[in-house]
């Protein structure tokens, strides 16, 4: 086949602005040409990206693998792409790759994640943020028979909810302010409740809501010398965090969980390719379609985005593209 000099790709051209755009790819030594079947958007980090509030002090580090730009604009941004190989050995295979919104690209070997058989493409959208639970789920260092309340039923939140009811004797409650995320916490094989009715004395809270109210809610319900994760990402916000009271008298332990590293504890073994495969293999379960929450034609993402990231009823939102 022609290999293309070119392709369409969502970029954030300033502030709440977005277009798409023709942009030049460039074929690679022992690349393999990839046609985009679907991309997720990641809602919480792509509306900070989106509404230019990643703080200067981190435009390297929350760089993603395959953005094109800066955080000044414009910046090509996104990392949840899945695709159909067209050229090389593998062509025909279909892989996840963390790469931004646009309908085909060039990719090496590591680059692309075989999707196990057992899961469905439009399923594997929600790779990247699986990879982000389980990173969270170590952190968190979650026991046999722990009680854990995870604060915030999100995407990131109701899958770490998912992979801790599945360690045995676990009781875990997810909450949010949105009475409507019972139904999603249920299909992740966890209890919900409302803030004002959280149980107490957690073993473990992970607090993923990006808010101050959120994280509160979180040093209120830990238990003594209970382990608090922060798992949200606030961009150039600065949160106010009630560390008097409670939190100093229960000797709690407040620690940050961030994708870039993988925890030392697994450091010695894991590699960020296992990581993700491993990820890739936990979305072998139907229960988690109920955290794509919508789909939108890549044509119309320009048009849509802006709504998409704002809407509180977002979770995974799923982009298709046209075939061939």
């Amino acid at each position: 086949m022609t290999q293309p000099q070119s392709a369409p790709a969502l970029w954030i051209t300033g502030p709440q602005q977005a277009e798409i755009r023709d942009t030049a790819i460039t074929p690679i030594p022992d690349a393999a040409l990839v046609r985009t079947l679907f991309t997720g958007i990641s809602r919480g980090t792509e509306a900070l990206v989106f509404r230019g509030h990643v703080p200067v002090t981190e435009h390297q580090t929350m760089r993603c693998p395959f953005q094109e730009g800066e955080f000044t604009f414009p910046v090509k941004y996104g990392y949840a792409s899945v695709g159909q190989i067209e050229t090389g050995a593998r062509a025909g295979e279909v892989v996840f790759s963390l790469f931004p919104h646009q309908s085909r690209f060039y990719a090496t070997e590591s680059a692309m994640c075989p999707i196990p058989a057992a899961v469905p493409a439009a399923r594997a959208v929600l790779a990247a943020n699986m990879e982000t639970a389980l990173n969270i789920t170590w952190d968190a260092q979650i026991s046999i028979g722990d009680r854990v309340v995870v604060v915030g039923c999100g995407v990131v939140g109701a899958l770490v909810g998912y992979l801790a009811a599945k360690i045995a004797g676990t009781k875990v409650t997810l909450t949010d302010i949105d009475p409507a995320r019972q139904t999603v916490a249920n299909a992740m094989g966890c209890d919900f409740a409302l803030p004002d009715a959280v149980p107490q004395d957690a073993d473990v809270v992970v607090h993923a809501s990006a808010s101050a109210a959120g994280l509160a809610t979180a040093i209120s319900v830990a238990g003594i010398e209970a382990r608090v994760v922060e798992a949200s990402w606030y961009g150039t916000r600065h949160v106010e965090a009630p560390l008097g009271g409670r939190f100093h008298q229960r000797r709690l332990h407040l620690i940050s969980s961030q994708v870039g590293r993988i925890p030392a504890g697994q450091a010695a073994r894991w590699t960020y390719r296992r990581r993700m495969l491993k990820a890739l293999a936990l979305l072998d379960d139907p229960c988690l379609d109920s955290l794509i929450s919508g789909e939108t034609p890549f044509a119309a993402l320009a048009e849509s985005y802006g709504d998409i990231l704002s809407s509180p009823q977002t979770l995974c939102h799923r982009v298709t593209y046209a075939q061939g």
